[in-house]
């Protein structure tokens, strides 16, 4: 039913609404807890992390071919190739696996 799209949009709305209002109104002081802002400094890291990473393995025709230009892209980042590098490194990787696969 129609109606029911509307409720979940509506409870979707307030979750969401609720999660960004309440840090703002209960947190009004500094932060001092060593644990707790190391915490909030890594969450948007893990967070794209957790969103990319599968998105990585199981966007290509075959999750080998994601996983073997995910590990080729981290190589190649890692030796200090820049952004297009490890981009057409990867394609690369995919397509050549893709092709004999």
């Amino acid at each position: 039913m129609m109606y029911n799209n509307y409720i979940y949009i509506a409870v979707m709305a307030l979750v969401s609404y609720t999660i960004r209002i309440l840090p703002l109104t209960l947190i009004r002081k500094p932060i001092k807890n060593q644990f707790i802002q190391s915490f909030l400094y890594y969450v948007p890291y893990v967070t794209l992390s957790v969103m990319t990473f599968p998105a990585i393995v199981h966007a290509t025709q075959s999750p080998v071919s994601g996983a073997l230009a995910l590990v080729v892209g981290i190589a190649a980042a890692w030796f200090g190739a820049s952004l297009f590098q490890v981009s057409v490194a990867c394609c690369a990787v995919v397509f050549v696996i893709e092709l004999f696969l």
